[in-house]
Formats: structure tokens, C-alpha cells, sequence
């Protein structure tokens, strides 16, 4: 009898043992899925903020409040040294600021294309020979580049030859008695062109002026999110002395307290969707401004200043990228890029 409860003892220790195990295992297995589970989670919410953080650094862009008062950043230093830094970390781009065989290699192997937008209506036509045979010999050499002409006369587009992987298309457009209509007309333009045509084609865009001429390198160290260029006119003037549009009723106003740099209409650049935009911004402010009879002191380049001054250009290009050939240049920049050429207005213009 003895022996049989002592028995039963027994099973009743071991029964005890093996439900504690039981319960000790399911709550080491519980335990470690959840850790498990919580631990891949915080991974992947990581990852995903990385991601997220990245996108946003890289995308977003630099949006500045109406109205703020901050001095004015200049181009050049006191000991005539160049800036090479906005105040909002942009790079201002000089010769010397950069290596060209280094970023030419960095940017060979991302593929990339660059759209270019030249304007040549009327007699601005004489222009596109020197434009497109001094390009050939300085701008993107060894990249894809696709030039669209915009004409009213395609019979005098030059038949010049192009380098490799360097093509043009000619891009019908109507005839104006005015040159400031051909002037307000430039950024719907630009803004159907990326729409219609360029998803698929390009990576970048450029616009620029015909009326002009390289005389050096221009290549991938421009490139940038949005891209504005130092007008070579007021690159040393007092803000308050630009030639922004003044009045309160035109879109294009900026305050006399107001403003960073003087930016030259004659050079637009950037990734397709910023420049789509930038040049969608403007011609909606165009409009407005036609609806009420009123047009900006200087058309489209007005508009453009309004646009860099609360929308920060990511790279800003200094002055050698747009030279005018009648300003001297030496001892202002160390190398001459891309320039106006010498034209007489009466003859070329319509009105």
C-alpha cells in the first residue's frame, strides 16, 4: 500500500515537471517571435524611414517664405575672391571649383541625357550656326544631348555636324510681330515640350538663349535639381537696383527688401520635373497677368526671378555661363563659357 502511494507521488511530481516545461517551452517560443517579429519590424520601419528621408533630401525642394528679411548674399568677396556657396548650401559653380575628369566619369555611367530647348523665331535664326557648331566643340562633349529647335522658318536651320550621341529636332512654331510675345511664349513651350515629349527621352533640360556662343567647357558640372544662372549684369549691384518687376499687381513682383541674386532668363536647367515646374508656374502667372492687360518689365525672365527667389535654384551657375561679349571679361572671370553675342536689336527685332 505503501509502495502504491508512493508510486502515485511519483507520477503526480513528474506530471507537475512536465506541464512547468511545457509552459516554459511555449513561452521561450512565444517570446522569441515576438522579439523576432518586433525586431524585423523596427528593421523594416527603418528602412523604410531611410527611404523615406533619402527620397526627401534629394526630391523636395527648397521652398523660402514671402517676406523674409535676410541680407543679401554676394557673389564675390571683399578680396575679389568668388563665392562658391549660397546661403541656403547651394554650390555657385566657378572654374577651379571642380574636377572635370573626375564628375565627367562619376556621370558617364548613370547614362544620362540632356534635353536642350533653343528659341530661334525670325531673324534670331542668323544666330543658330555659331550656337550650334561652337556647342558641338564645348557643351556635354561625350554625352547624350538632344537639341529641339524652336522655329518658324525650319529651312534655315544649318545643317551642322554633330558629334556622337548628339542629335536635333526641329520644332515648327508660328511667327510674332513682337519679340516680347516670342519672349512670353518661351515657358509654355518649354512646359508642353517636357509634357509631350521628353518622359521617356531625357533625364535633363536645358534652355538657352540662341543669340549666343560658347567658348569653353560646359558639362555635368551644372547639372543639378533646378538650376539658375547669375545674370553678368548685376552679379556686384545692391539687390534694391535690380531690375525686378516692381509693380504689386503683376504675379512677378518682388519687394525692394527682397530678393537673392539676379538671375539671366537666357540659361534654365534642372531634372525634367523641377524645370516642368518651374516653367508650369510661370506661364500660369503669365496668364494671369495677360488676363489683367498687364505684362512684366521683362517678360518671362521676371517671372523667373519671382520663381528662384521663394523656390531656391538647388546649383546656381556663376556669371562665366552667361557672359555678354561687349563687357570685358578679364579679371572678372577666369574663363569665359557661354556669352551673348554683340547684335544690333534694331535689326533683328520685329517691333
Amino acid at each position: 500500500m505503501k509502495l502504491l502511494q508512493n508510486a502515485n507521488i511519483f507520477l503526480l511530481v513528474l506530471t507537475g515537471l512536465s506541464i512547468t516545461g511545457l509552459i516554459y517551452f511555449f513561452f521561450t517560443i512565444t517570446t522569441t517571435t515576438t522579439t523576432t517579429t518586433t525586431t524585423s519590424t523596427r528593421y523594416k520601419e527603418q528602412r523604410f524611414c531611410l527611404k523615406i528621408t533619402k527620397d526627401h533630401e534629394e526630391n523636395s525642394q527648397l521652398l523660402s517664405p514671402q517676406g523674409l528679411s535676410y541680407k543679401q548674399p554676394i557673389v564675390v568677396s571683399p578680396d575679389g575672391n568668388p563665392v562658391t556657396l549660397t546661403p541656403w548650401l547651394a554650390p555657385i559653380v566657378w572654374e577651379g571649383t571642380f574636377d572635370p575628369t573626375l564628375i565627367d566619369s562619376i556621370y558617364r555611367q548613370k547614362n544620362i541625357t540632356i534635353a536642350t530647348a533653343v528659341f530661334a523665331v525670325g531673324k534670331y535664326t542668323r544666330f543658330l550656326k555659331v550656337f550650334l557648331e561652337s556647342a558641338e566643340e564645348n557643351y556635354f562633349v561625350g554625352f547624350r544631348v538632344h537639341y529641339y529647335v524652336f522655329t518658324d522658318q525650319p529651312e534655315q536651320v544649318p545643317a551642322v555636324k554633330l558629334g556622337e550621341k548628339h542629335y536635333l529636332t526641329v520644332m515648327k512654331v508660328s511667327s510674332s510681330n513682337r519679340w516680347q510675345d516670342i519672349s512670353l511664349g518661351r515657358m509654355a513651350r518649354l512646359e508642353k515640350l517636357i509634357e509631350s515629349q521628353l518622359e521617356n527621352e531625357a533625364d535633363y533640360i536645358f534652355s538657352l538663349d540662341v543669340d549666343s556662343k560658347f567658348y569653353g567647357h560646359w558639362g555635368v558640372e551644372s547639372l543639378g535639381r533646378l538650376v539658375g544662372v547669375i545674370h553678368p549684369g548685376f552679379y556686384q549691384t545692391p539687390r534694391e537696383h535690380f531690375t525686378y518687376e516692381r509693380r504689386p499687381e503683376s504675379q512677378a513682383f518682388i519687394p525692394h527688401a527682397e530678393g537673392d541674386y539676379y538671375y539671366g532668363g537666357a540659361v534654365i536647367g534642372g531634372l525634367l520635373k523641377d524645370v516642368h515646374q518651374l516653367a508650369k508656374t510661370c506661364r500660369e502667372q503669365l496668364d494671369i497677368d495677360k488676363s489683367k492687360s498687364i505684362e512684366a518689365v521683362w517678360q518671362e525672365e521676371s517671372h523667373l526671378n519671382k520663381y528662384f527667389l521663394y523656390n531656391k535654384p538647388s546649383k546656381v551657375l556663376s556669371p562665366e555661363y552667361l557672359w555678354q561679349d561687349q563687357i570685358p571679361h578679364k579679371d572678372r572671370v577666369k574663363l569665359l563659357r557661354f556669352s551673348q553675342i554683340i547684335k544690333n536689336y534694331a535689326d533683328i527685332r520685329p517691333n
